[in-house]
């Protein structure tokens, strides 16, 4: 997912001063066939547990944080950023500078202007808040506002990966320092009734069943052409797709549909399916072990064991019918940085008993060994539940009983998980284009975060593990960043704080009505100022 000449760029700046003075290009021209006004109805996969992306990731608040919230820069399809709240944007020749000029007539939902103290606000919120902030941040010396139209940001070493960190609101979504800096982020009352410059402002929110956004007039690239988004939240499966059917929900992304369904939609001559979109995501499905926890688990043989024991072919070719492919390391398969020559955990039960066994777990009279619970994302049944069912007597062959433990909603899996009270569980993981964002917030000792999910959620800690991970966030050479994934590769993959399964098919499906919907490599979490209606 992450691009080869991206990277070459990435080099190319670390050596020579980059000053990019872009004019902010205002609404895209509608077609011909296009009209002004109506709404759109999208379907969100999950309850959405806050609405304010500083502090929670996730596609559900992602979504219409894409809407409220501006980032600084865009990214199109072929990973070139362009201006947004940012005017333009300049690189120092050492890279460890970074100036962003913003654009002058940017408002806040309450009127307020943005300004440089509301970035470098947000950059601080963002640190210390989100699941990627210490990861992506790590280098951070300082912020500076020199007047309330620049700000600077300033790194101690540098920082390959900051384009794209604000390049997304899911990543860096800029907020109003006078509504988020009173009190505790985490309890503002803010978080879900957001105050953002987005193309949307907030309009109603009842937890559990829908969001409406509504048009803001004053947005600093002129109205966006809808009038209003309203994210709807289904729990029954059959019904969000007889909805879709109907033409009641207009637009999904990362649908929680088996992908039978999935393919059925698909066939519909009023919808599309597209797999735009999700370039800068590298999506991957796994099975996190929960090493903080006194237990079986911390014994890296029987976290190994478990690994034999999944037959990733059955799952990919037969449960998920090869639309996903079988993975066995942390970065994706499809980025430059992904190691070829890793250990692919093949299918092997003979040897997964025998570690079992040399761990000193033998079996009992009963033929167990242990006992373990099993959590699931409640999204994407193919994904998780599937897959978490398959895994009950698959790992009973070697011992292990697994009992299934289902959450009712994203929330109280997400509080489950993130608070370490699990044993295993199955979710979805994003790479997010560059490794410095989306892996190393997952095996950084620095980013076990409780109460914070998607961070190190296992607890893994190496000190080896987080210099390379360190050394490679600051490394502008792709040649020599690729040598220290491969070595941060091939530590994990030996010592798996998770068992990597899948990697996450991509899909959209939407009304073949709409018009211009973003297609850059962020999708839907890029904002939707120009989608519209045809005639």
């Amino acid at each position: 997912m992450f691009k080869t000449n991206y990277l070459a760029k990435a080099l190319a700046l670390s050596v020579f001063s980059l000053s990019l003075f872009l004019s902010s290009s205002a609404n895209a021209e509608l077609p011909a066939n296009a009209k002004e006004g109506g709404s759109l109805t999208i379907l969100s996969n999950s309850a959405i547990n806050s609405l304010n992306p500083a502090i929670q990731s996730g596609v559900a608040t992602a979504m219409p944080g894409a809407q409220l919230f501006s980032s600084l820069l865009i990214a199109d399809d072929k990973w070139q950023f362009h201006p947004y709240l940012a005017d333009s944007w300049e690189k120092s020749a050492d890279g460890l500078t970074y100036t962003f000029k913003l654009n002058k007539d940017a408002l806040f939902h309450d009127g307020k202007p943005v300004t440089s103290e509301d970035v470098a606000f947000s950059v601080m919120t963002v640190k210390e808040n989100h699941p990627f902030g210490k990861s992506m941040y790590a280098n951070l010396d300082k912020m500076e506002t020199p007047d309330p139209h620049t700000v600077v940001f300033k790194f101690l070493k540098p920082n390959p990966a900051l384009l794209l960190e604000v390049s997304t609101p899911a990543l860096l979504p800029i907020l109003p320092k006078h509504i988020y800096g009173v009190g505790s982020i985490r309890s503002n009352p803010y978080n879900n009734k957001p105050i953002g410059s987005g193309p949307f402002k907030f309009a109603d929110y009842k937890p559990g069943q829908y969001l409406t956004l509504e048009k803001f007039k004053r947005f600093f690239k002129g109205p966006a052409h809808l009038d209003k988004i309203t994210y709807v939240i289904i729990k029954d499966d059959n019904a969000s797709t007889l909805a879709i059917q109907r033409g009641d929900i207009q637009y999904v992304a990362y649908p929680p549909f088996r992908l039978s369904e999935i393919e059925r939609l698909a066939k519909n001559p009023k919808l599309a399916l597209t797999h735009k979109g999700y370039e800068g995501v590298g999506a991957l499905v796994w099975l996190e072990y929960n090493m903080v926890k006194e237990g079986p688990l911390q014994n890296v043989k029987v976290r190994q064991a478990i690994s034999y024991a999944i037959d990733r072919k059955f799952i990919t070719e037969k449960l998920q019918k090869g639309q996903t492919k079988p993975i066995d390391g942390p970065i994706h398969p499809s980025s430059p940085f992904y190691d070829k020559s890793l250990n692919h955990y093949d299918l092997d039960l003979a040897k997964a008993n025998k570690l079992l066994d040399e761990a000193g777990f033998p079996k009992k009279s009963d033929g167990t060994r242990f006992q373990l619970s099993l959590d699931y994302i409640p999204t994407n049944p193919d994904l998780s539940k599937n897959v978490a069912e398959y895994m009950r007597p698959q790992l009973g062959k070697i011992g292990i009983k697994v009992e299934l433990r289902p959450s009712p909603d994203f929330p109280t899996w997400a509080r489950r998980i993130s608070n370490y009270d699990y044993d295993l569980n199955i979710d979805p993981v994003f790479n997010w284009g560059d490794p410095v964002i989306g892996v190393a917030r997952t095996y950084m000792s620095t980013n076990v975060r409780k109460g914070v999910v998607w961070a190190n959620m296992s607890g893994y800690k190496n000190p080896k593990v987080d210099e390379l991970l360190t050394q490679a966030a600051i490394e502008n050479s792709p040649e020599k960043r690729n040598a220290l994934y491969d070595e941060f590769q091939k530590i994990v993959n030996q010592e798996l704080p998770v068992a990597w399964i899948a990697t996450y098919p991509s899909n959209t499906i939407y009304s073949k009505k709409l018009l211009n919907l973003p297609e850059g490599i962020w999708g839907a979490f890029e904002p939707f100022n120009n989608v519209a209606w045809s005639k």
